[in-house]
Parts: structure tokens; C-alpha cells; sequence
């Protein structure tokens, strides 16, 4: 295969993907698609290999994610529209105590995120941000931006979040494991940028017009381990899994940890413990109702991860993947710039971290046997690399903005920058435990 032929298409196929994305009406989804038909065509594939390698490797890939995704957003719906979210957030308020109301809710943030699409979230648990900070030392721009640090942090990072979760699919990593990896990353990212947002709040005078909010509706809330858990037992039966797999357990007991720790039974456990323990307040319309709205938004999740699976897979089946990890190698570039760089690039030039995460990961995932990087820290690199810099283009930016009441230069100041803090701190963190791996 000439190398040039296999290096142009790479090229042409990227760069068409950007062009579609950034600049035409067409959807990232049928992107992805076209670009993944360019590249295989232009690589030397067949028209019906370049179809089967776009089929295969859409199909493959939801075969491990598509279902979990589906039952993670519903979880989260629920979880939202039940004040489960709240509930969850004056527990964390209570028991951190007073003069740490911040870090108060950037933890409750990220654990909301999890589940919870960061936009719903911060719009949800905004209000209660506001109503903290009458009775607090900090200032609501604080409070609330901390609060969205928390949510994008774990939004970007650890799975059932539908992109991290795209990504371990894509990467075939263990789910355990990448929750494990994600939460032991995230936290010290959120302390480096709870501890910036805070010097910064004291040392610059902020322009804050009317913030896009509105006062707590009081309404009933579930119970605190009703809250909690729809959260928490799904994590630790993936984790217990993935304890067990390490531990070389065998017979009745290997099979138990097999089946309730399989990411799609452990997600359809706390999605079952949501609505019975947590639509209790919730009539049987606006349950169903609540599921439905859920299911557009992963539907559209399922199709971009599907999608990328198929770009990463025609790559992989064209040679092209091993021919660009090789010539990389050749040149000395470390391996685990590539994934980080891609998704920085993708997420600065098109603003959703989702699609950045996983276009990334589908266009590094075939050369990983090349590149001899582990696949956990590459798939955290293009989590961590889809952090970079929220800005104009980034929905969250704007919610973020108007809901604090900041202006759009005061907003680059306190978030975006913010943001890339958490980039920066998150790939040095990668870089040294890459050292040892």
C-alpha cells in the first residue's frame, strides 16, 4: 500500500470531518459517517469493505456501550426531576460546615455529574448556590462557578457520563477501572481549580449583571440514601467486578460479581431503584415523560459513539492507523501527547467535549498496539484534552454565564481559564503516572 495514498486519506478524511462539523448544517453523526467513507475509499478499501468496516465497527462498539448510556441518562432524568440532586447537594453543604461551602459544591458537582448531564445539573442546584451565599463568607459567583467545576470535571472523566463512557468502549477498558481512574484524577484537578477560582474571586472585581435565575421552589425531596443510592451501589458493584477479576475469584462467586457487576446490570439496578424509590412525587405520566425526554438525548449519545467506532475501525482496517502510529514513533513524539493534543484541537474547534472525547478515541484507538501506551491513560487523555478552554462555542459556557450573572469577558476570566487549569493539571497528572506505568 503506498504510504503516501494511506497518509492523504488520514488527512483529507480529518480534515473533511472538521469542515462538515464546523462549517455545513450536516450532523456530527452522518460526519463521522462520511469521513469514515472517505478515508476508507481513499485508503485502497473497497466500496464494500469500506461499508462493512463502517458497519462493524458501529455495531461492535454499542454492542458493550449503547445499552448502559441508555439506561445512565435515564438514572440521571430521574435523579434530576426527583430532587434527588438537591437532596444530594444540601447533605454535602450540611456536613462540610461553614467557610467551605465552596468545596461543598464543586464535591457535590461532580458527584451529581456522574449521572447527570452538567448543563441540567448546574441549573437545577444554581438556586440553591444563590441561597448559600446570603447565609456565607463567598460571594454567589464563587459558589456557583465552583459548582460547575465540579460538574464538568466528572462530566469529562468518569463513566456512566455518556463521553468518558464512550471512550472506555472505544478503548475497551474496563469500566471499574476507568471509574476508579476518572474519580482518583478528578479530585485533585477540582482542588487545583476550586483553589484558582477562590484566589481569583478575592484579588478581581467582577461585572455581575442579573443573573438568569430564579429562587428554590421548595417541593418534597427523597430521603438522603434514597439519593445516594442510585449512585453509589451502580459504581461499587462495577468496581467490585472489577476487585474480583484482580483477585482471580472463580466458581458461584466469580459469577455473581460477573453478573451484578456488569456495567448494564449495575445501571439497570440503580436506574430500577430510581423509579421506585424516587418518583414517588412523580405521577406515572410525568415519570414516563421524564424517561422519554431522557431517551432523545441518548439517542443522539449512542449515534455519535456508534459513529465514531466506525471512523476508528475503517482506520484501523485500512492499515492506515499502524502506518500513522509508526511513522510518529519514528519522529519521537510521546505517545501520550496524541490523544490529548486530538481532543484539544477538536474540543477548541468545534466546543463539545463529548464529540471531542470520542472522535479523539476513535481516531487514536487503532494505533494503540503501536503506540505501547496503556489504554486507560489514553482514554483519559482524550478526557482530560476535551476540557480545554469553554468558550463561545461551548453550550455550558453560556449557561454557566448567564446563570451567574457574569459578563462575557468576566466569564472567559472565571471559567474559561478556569477550565483550562483543570486541562493543564489533568494531563501533568497523566504524564507522571504514565512514568510509572
Amino acid at each position: 500500500m503506498n504510504e503516501i495514498q494511506l497518509l492523504l486519506s488520514f488527512v483529507i478524511g480529518i480534515s473533511l470531518l472538521l469542515i462538515l462539523i464546523l462549517k455545513t448544517r450536516i450532523h456530527t453523526f452522518p460526519s463521522l459517517i462520511i469521513s469514515s467513507a472517505v478515508i476508507g475509499l481513499l485508503s485502497g478499501l473497497s466500496p464494500s469493505e469500506t461499508v462493512s468496516a463502517i458497519s462493524s465497527g458501529f455495531g461492535n462498539t454499542l454492542a458493550n456501550i449503547g445499552i448502559v448510556i441508555g439506561f445512565g441518562v435515564m438514572l440521571g432524568k430521574i435523579l434530576e426531576t426527583s430532587g434527588a440532586a438537591e437532596k444530594m447537594a444540601d447533605t454535602f453543604v450540611k456536613y462540610a460546615g461553614r467557610g467551605k461551602e465552596n468545596w461543598a459544591l464543586a464535591f457535590t458537582g461532580a458527584l451529581v455529574s456522574i449521572p447527570v448531564f452538567c448543563d441540567s445539573g448546574f441549573v437545577i442546584l444554581i438556586p440553591l448556590a444563590k441561597s448559600i451565599a446570603k447565609k456565607s463568607k463567598f460571594a454567589f459567583v464563587t459558589l456557583g462557578i465552583s459548582l460547575a467545576v465540579g460538574l464538568v470535571v466528572t462530566h469529562h472523566n468518569v463513566p456512566p457520563t455518556p463521553g468518558p463512557l464512550g471512550v472506555a468502549g472505544i478503548f475497551n477498558i474496563d469500566m471499574g477501572l476507568m471509574i476508579l481512574s476518572g474519580i482518583f484524577l478528578s479530585i485533585p484537578v477540582i482542588i487545583f481549580m476550586v483553589i484558582y477560582l477562590t484566589y481569583l474571586s478575592k484579588n478581581i472585581e467582577i461585572q455581575i449583571k442579573e443573573p438568569l435565575i430564579q429562587e428554590i421552589k421548595e417541593k418534597p425531596k427523597p430521603n438522603t440514601f434514597l439519593s445516594f443510592l442510585p449512585i453509589i451501589l451502580p459504581i461499587t458493584l462495577i468496581i467490585l467486578k472489577t476487585i474480583g477479576d484482580a483477585l482471580k475469584l472463580s466458581g458461584i462467586i466469580k459469577d455473581i460479581f460477573d453478573f451484578i457487576g456488569n456495567p448494564i446490570i449495575a445501571i439497570l439496578i440503580g436506574l430500577l431503584i430510581t423509579l421506585f424509590g424516587l418518583s414517588r412525587n412523580l405521577s406515572l405520566y410525568e415519570t414516563r415523560k421524564c424517561l422519554e425526554e431522557s431517551l432523545s438525548s441518548a439517542g443522539i449519545i449512542i449515534l455519535i459513539t456508534g459513529a465514531g467506532g466506525s471512523l476508528g475501525n475503517v482506520i484501523k482496517a485500512s492499515g492506515t492507523g499502524a502506518f500513522i502510529a509508526d511513522f510518529l514513533i519514528s519522529i519521537s513524539i510521546p505517545a501520550i501527547i496524541l490523544p490529548f493534543l486530538v481532543a484539544t484541537v477538536i474540543r477548541f474547534a468545534q466546543g463539545s467535549g463529548t464529540v471531542a472525547m470520542i472522535t479523539s478515541a476513535s481516531i487514536i484507538s487503532p494505533m494503540m498496539p503501536h503506540l505501547y501506551l496503556n489504554p486507560i491513560i489514553a482514554g483519559l487523555s482524550c478526557c482530560v484534552g476535551s476540557m480545554f478552554f469553554s468558550y463561545f462555542n461551548d453550550s455550558y459556557f453560556w449557561v454557566v454565564t448567564k446563570f451567574t450573572g457574569l459578563s462575557v469577558k468576566d466569564g472567559i476570566r472565571f471559567w474559561s481559564i478556569t477550565t483550562t487549569i483543570g486541562w493543564a493539571v489533568g494531563f501533568v497528572i497523566l504524564l507522571i503516572v504514565n512514568m510509572f506505568l
